[in-house]
C-alpha cells in the first residue's frame, strides 16, 4: 500500500494532530461520556491454566490474589472487575508464536500490504486456537482480505498516477487535508495542507465553493484526483460513528459531504443512484414515445452494462465505512 520511498510533506504539528483526532473513539449519540466511565485496559497473562501476571494500563500491576482463585476469567468479566474499557487474556508465549508464524510467512520483497495481511492472519490463528481473548471484539466476523483483494480494491478506487483527497473545513477555513498519491509501488506521497494553503487563493468562506480551490491546488502538487471527499469536520465526526444505514448516502445527497470526483466502486455502495433514477425515468418516457421499441432496450442495455461495476464491498467482503464505525464507536 505504501511505497518504500514514501514522502510525508506539508504537515505542521497542528495539521497532523487534527488528522489523528479524527480517529479518536466517540459516542454515536454525540453525548459526553461519563467521567466515571471505565478507562484503560487490563491484560492478563496465563500459562497452563494458571494466572501469572495482571496489569492495568493506567494503574499498573494488580494483585493476583482474587483473580487467581477465580481463574479462568473471560476477558469481558476481567475488564468489568477492574473497571477497564477493554480486557485481554493472553497465553504466555503467544506473542513469540505470532512472530515465528509471521517470519515463516514472510518473503523477501513483500510490500507493506502483504506484511500487514500476514500479521493479521497470524493473530487470527492464535485467537482461534484460544490463546487470545480480547473484549470488546469489535472486528469479529470481519474477513481478512488477501493482498490481491486489497490491491484490486485500490485499483478500482485510485489508479496508479492518481490521488486520493480528503479536505475538511471549519468556519469557512481549511481545517486540515490529506492527499495520497499512488505510484507504481504504492502510495509514494502523503501531502498535508501546509503545502497547498498558499496556492488556494482568496477563499469565499463557503466550503461548498472553496473545495474546488483545494482540489485544484492539490492536483497541481500531487497529480489528478481519483477521489475527493470534502466536508465540514463536524459532519465527518458524526458520520464516522453514525449507525443508521444510508447515513453517508444521505449526507452526499444533501451536499453535507461532497464527493468530487467519485469512482463507481464507491458510488454504488454509497447508494448514489441519481444516475440510475434518471435512466429509469428516461426509459419510461422512451417506452411511451417509442412504439417500435428501439430506444428503451438500448437504455436498459446501457444500465445493465454500467451496473455491473464491482464495488469495494464485493471485493473485500466488508464495507470500509462500516469497519470504521465499529472501531470508533463507543457507547460505554
Amino acid at each position: 500500500m505504501l511505497s518504500a520511498d514514501v514522502r510525508f510533506e506539508g504537515f505542521t504539528t497542528t495539521d497532523w494532530t487534527r488528522v489523528l483526532s479524527l480517529f479518536v473513539p466517540r459516542r454515536a449519540s454525540g453525548e459526553q461520556r461519563s467521567p466515571d466511565r471505565a478507562r484503560g485496559g487490563v491484560v492478563a497473562v496465563h500459562r497452563g491454566g494458571r494466572l501469572i501476571k495482571l496489569v492495568h494500563t493506567e494503574v499498573g500491576r494488580l494483585r493476583l490474589d482474587d483473580a487467581v482463585a477465580a481463574w479462568p476469567i473471560p476477558a469481558e468479566e476481567l475488564a468489568r472487575r477492574h473497571h477497564a474499557s477493554w480486557g485481554l487474556a493472553l497465553e504466555a508465549g503467544t506473542l513469540e508464536q505470532i512472530m515465528e508464524s509471521f517470519g515463516a510467512r514472510s518473503r523477501r520483497g513483500d510490500d507493506i500490504t502483504t506484511q500487514v495481511v500476514n500479521l493479521a492472519l497470524c493473530v487470527r490463528e492464535e485467537t482461534i486456537n484460544g490463546h487470545i481473548d480480547l473484549w470488546p471484539a469489535r472486528l469479529r466476523g470481519v474477513p481478512i482480505p488477501s493482498p490481491g483483494m486489497v490491491n484490486s480494491s485500490l485499483d478500482s478506487v485510485c489508479a496508479v498516477g492518481k490521488t486520493l483527497i480528503v479536505g475538511l473545513f471549519e468556519d469557512g477555513e481549511l481545517w486540515t487535508s490529506i492527499a495520497l498519491h499512488r505510484g507504481p509501488g504504492g502510495f509514494d506521497l502523503i501531502l498535508g495542507p501546509d503545502e497547498v494553503r498558499g496556492d488556494m487563493g482568496l477563499l469565499a468562506g463557503d466550503w461548498r465553493r472553496d473545495y474546488r480551490h483545494l482540489a485544484r491546488a492539490i492536483e497541481h502538487r500531487a497529480g489528478p484526483p481519483a477521489l475527493g471527499c470534502f466536508a465540514e469536520v463536524s459532519t465527518i465526526r458524526k458520520l464516522e460513528v453514525d449507525p443508521n444505514p444510508g447515513a453517508w448516502a444521505r449526507a452526499v445527497a444533501v451536499r453535507d459531504v461532497i464527493l468530487s470526483p467519485v469512482p463507481a466502486a464507491l458510488a454504488i455502495p454509497l447508494g448514489i443512484d441519481a444516475g440510475w433514477a434518471a435512466l429509469s425515468a428516461l426509459k419510461s418516457i422512451a417506452e411511451r414515445v417509442d412504439p417500435i421499441g428501439i430506444v428503451g432496450p438500448s437504455i436498459q442495455a446501457f444500465r445493465d452494462l454500467t451496473s455491473g461495476e464491482r464495488d469495494v464491498k464485493s471485493v473485500l467482503g466488508f464495507h470500509p465505512l462500516e469497519l470504521l464505525r465499529r472501531v470508533l464507536s463507543r457507547e460505554q
